[in-house]
């Protein structure tokens, strides 16, 4: 489901939540709304909003951490990229054809990242792309170095092929994280009964309505961030193609 609908909902339920217990409280009769009883739906609820504040707080760490970790990803690959081309310009003119095949398939990987769609970067796992990866590597190792300098560069490009082709593959696996859906379905119980105890126990009014709908849009914008932070490479927040497109600039130079 797109994560602008995830959010939409929860602000919706939330919104309802807060109205029920609003239309709940003018119908109650007066004792249920007693200093005891409210004392002690006060805790009840406080209970509840320390154990949904603690989860939305894992989340949002979580999230950022994924996030975190797929821009050091791409950085750490793109530094690879050009190390791996500058061992292949040391190695000598028998790598120009691996160099000119390794800038153009580089190129694609830039371009599809940059349309940010989900389906698109999608296929950068597909079976062709990875016999794609895999014949350069092959032609790599099929080199035949002449002098100790060219087999040790022959061996550090094959290292840090090795090294992009596990960044990437993390860097994929882990752009298509989301919130589990038990666990959302969980944490916005939660939040809706604190919302409705918040129209139960608030008098109904402009101000209390409108101070309830933007807490309970600042929660649903919440969940957009962690939805948005947990896929680093689509949607609305996504890490920076800078880094990717400096070393498509310095690649066969």
């Amino acid at each position: 489901m797109n994560d602008l609908v995830i959010a939409l909902i929860v602000f919706a339920c939330l919104s309802a939540s807060a109205l029920l217990g609003s239309y709940v409280r003018e119908r109650l009769p007066s004792q249920h709304l007693s200093d005891d009883s409210v004392a002690v739906l006060k805790l009840g609820t406080g209970l509840i909003a320390t154990m949904s504040a603690l989860v939305l707080g894992l989340l949002v760490s979580s999230a950022k951490g994924t996030f975190d970790t797929a821009n050091a990803e791409l950085e750490g690959a793109a530094a690879k990229v050009i190390q791996f081309d500058r061992l292949l310009a040391r190695y000598g003119p028998d790598t120009q054809g691996i160099r000119t095949e390794l800038k153009h398939n580089y190129a694609e990987v830039t371009q599809v990242l940059a349309t940010r769609d989900r389906r698109q970067i999608a296929q950068l796992d597909s079976p062709e792309v990875i016999r794609r990866s895999e014949d350069l590597q092959r032609q790599v190792e099929s080199l035949t170095p002449g002098n100790d300098d060219q087999r040790s560069f022959k061996a550090k490009a094959l290292q840090d092929m090795d090294a992009v082709f596990a960044a990437r593959w993390l860097t994929l696996l882990q752009s298509n994280q989301s919130i589990p859906p038990v666990m959302l379905v969980i944490l916005v119980t939660w939040l809706g009964i604190i919302f409705g105890s918040f129209g139960l126990f608030a008098p109904r009014n402009g101000t209390i309505v409108v101070v309830l709908l933007m807490c309970a849009l600042s929660t649903g914008a919440t969940i957009l961030l962690v939805e948005e932070l947990n896929r680093p490479l689509d949607g609305f927040i996504c890490v920076s193609l800078d880094p990717l497109e400096h070393t498509l600039e310095r690649l066969g130079q």
